[in-house]
């Protein structure tokens, strides 16, 4: 149901075009993720020469974060999957609250995964060239979790996409 929006006096029939409602949420737009990944990358850049300024070994990326980022973005597939029925057949209702907390979530893991895919991406950079054993691993490694990451994030944006529901409205 929408509500109507403030009438245009200079319109023929006294009705001006409807303004969206406000309190609408908007899908997640291109912003936030893009800002997300662009500090991701200079942190994660940061990485190898912060940590020969500190005379630390540069951490090696374990197998075991791409897994964990592929299980999550699988989880988020699958709550998707879940969500879309659950919205399209009135035998499954799915329960308001639960609905803004799987947006929420969605949300959260578009933006998360983003930062955490430039991370692993500026990390990844920051070995490229160098020729090394252990920055060739290091540098397979990295971009391996970016690539996971990045699956977080379609999968975020596709569950956020799956708690959009249909205006009861035909007109809208």
């Amino acid at each position: 149901m929408t509500l109507p929006g403030p009438q245009d006096p200079d319109a023929p029939d006294g009705s001006g075009p409807e303004e969206p409602d406000p309190r609408a949420m908007r899908p997640l737009g291109p912003a936030a993720p893009a800002s997300a990944v662009a500090a991701g990358l200079v942190l994660g850049w940061l990485v190898r020469p912060g940590s020969a300024a500190l005379d630390r070994v540069p951490p090696l990326v374990p197998w075991a974060s791409v897994l964990v980022l592929a299980v999550v973005a699988g989880i988020l597939v699958l709550t998707a999957v879940a969500t879309r029925r659950s919205l399209t057949d009135p035998a499954r209702r799915l329960e308001p609250h639960r609905a803004v907390n799987r947006l929420v979530m969605a949300r959260a893991c578009a933006v998360g995964g983003a930062l955490v895919a430039g991370g692993y991406a500026g990390y990844a950079l920051s070995w490229v060239g160098l020729g090394t054993e252990l920055a060739d691993q290091r540098l397979a490694r990295s971009a391996a979790a970016a690539v996971a990451a990045a699956a977080v994030v379609v999968a975020g944006l596709v569950l956020e996409r799956a708690c959009r529901v249909r205006s009861e409205d035909p007109d809208a």
